[in-house]
């Protein structure tokens, strides 16, 4: 991401993990940053260690949190021109062993996918209003291309999600908004609750993908989502799309 020109980043879960990575690497870059997240006291940390970093705990579950967070935008920061969509969670619970209630499985949808959807849905039109460039990221995972039995509801919403963004890529075509996917392997964070984590170190994950999240490359990846047969199968994936995508006349932004 270049310095010269300041942005205005939102960053959804940004109490932790990947979401409050990437914050501190845009803060320390000089942007103005806004984190949100469910638990304020987390969040209130978060600013007390980096001063300059703004916060509003909201529930991104809920489509009422939704609108507040458009409106809250809309209020303090008119100018956002980054949104990334981050807030996640994962149960790890396979599909035969799952005796939970409907609605922690509902919960798990409504964070995934119904919120990032949701959220594009009432900010594009915020940072096609003021005209500057913008960059949209939605994080998926390794996951939305290999499912996991472990976590199948998880791959289900990213892979859901990964459709949604290369949708609204091709939507966003002739504005000057570009929309990237940010696709992580397993990175060692909280995301799937207390325990013990697995996979890659966060700040080396967040260090080699921030650069890369300036809107120059449609999907960014690291190690396992990063090798040369992973982004080969999906540049053979995105020109079947981009053959196809035609087919019917398909309103789009900016058009």
């Amino acid at each position: 991401m270049t310095t010269h020109l300041k942005r205005a980043v939102l960053v959804t879960g940004g109490g932790s993990g990947i979401g409050l990575g990437l914050a501190e690497r845009y803060l320390a870059a000089g942007h103005r940053v806004v984190i949100t997240g469910r638990d304020s006291g987390r969040l209130a940390e978060a600013a007390r260690r980096r001063p300059g970093l703004e916060t509003f705990t909201n529930d991104l579950a809920a489509p009422d949190g939704r609108r507040r967070l458009a409106d809250h935008v809309g209020r303090v920061m008119p100018e956002l021109d980054v949104l990334i969509n981050n807030a996640g969670l994962q149960r790890r619970t396979g599909i035969a062993s799952d005796g939970s209630p409907w609605s922690e499985e509902q919960h798990e949808i409504d964070v995934l996918f119904a919120a990032p959807v949701h959220l594009s849905r009432l900010l594009v039109p915020r940072m096609l209003a003021h005209g500057r460039p913008g960059v949209l990221v939605n994080v998926t995972s390794g996951g939305a291309f290999v499912p996991q039995p472990f976590a199948p509801l998880y791959s289900a919403a990213k892979a859901a999600l990964h459709s949604y963004t290369t949708n609204l890529r091709h939507a966003l075509k002739a504005t000057p908004i570009r929309v990237v996917e940010l696709i992580p392997p397993a990175v060692a964070t909280g995301l799937a609750g207390p325990g013990p984590a697995h996979g890659a170190d966060p700040a080396e994950f967040c260090d080699a993908v921030f650069p890369a999240l300036d809107g120059s490359r449609p999907e960014v990846g690291f190690g396992p989502t990063a090798t040369a047969e992973f982004t080969g199968r999906r540049a053979a994936e995105q020109q079947v799309f981009d053959d196809l995508s035609g087919r019917f006349d398909v309103p789009v932004y900016g058009a």
